[in-house]
């Protein structure tokens, strides 16, 4: 089980919202040489953040290093199952991150770009969404 979550919000529980247009900010690969990013939109849950950062890491093998560009800011709430209509919204089930198409999600440096690329590969794997693998000096305007 994930432990991202954040340390402390104003209000326990937000609605739902909708999640729409391409990523304002966070478009390109900042702090790395390689990155992938999110193509579709959706949410993102902590445990699939979790998943995909321990696949980077472990076919990095502690050769480079990896930054997460995203984090689990929203609650998602559920009510218990058979359960009656009414009596409030339920508890805090997950966290997500809402992501757009454009925003960059894992960054890579310090490893050969067929390593960086495999390393991705995986990580996609574990992501909701279709995402393409970018690099510093190639990237484009989403």
């Amino acid at each position: 089980m994930s432990n991202l979550l954040p340390a402390k919000t104003k209000y326990r529980k937000v609605q739902k919202g909708r999640n729409r247009g391409h990523a304002k900010g966070g478009t390109s690969v900042v702090f790395g040489d390689f990155a992938i990013q999110a193509l579709e939109r959706g949410n993102m849950t902590a445990s699939q953040m979790e998943a995909a950062r321990v696949a980077i890491n472990r076919h990095l093998k502690r050769k480079g290093k990896m930054w997460m560009r995203v984090f689990p800011s929203k609650p998602i709430t559920k009510k218990p199952a058979e359960t009656r209509m009414g009596k409030g919204k339920g508890p805090v089930e997950y966290w997500v991150a809402q992501i757009k198409p454009g925003n960059v999600l894992f960054e890579v440096s310090g490893v050969s770009v067929t390593v960086a690329r495999e390393a991705m590969r995986l990580a996609d794997g574990k992501i909701p969404f279709h995402c393409r693998f970018i690099s510093r000096d190639e990237q484009s305007a989403f």
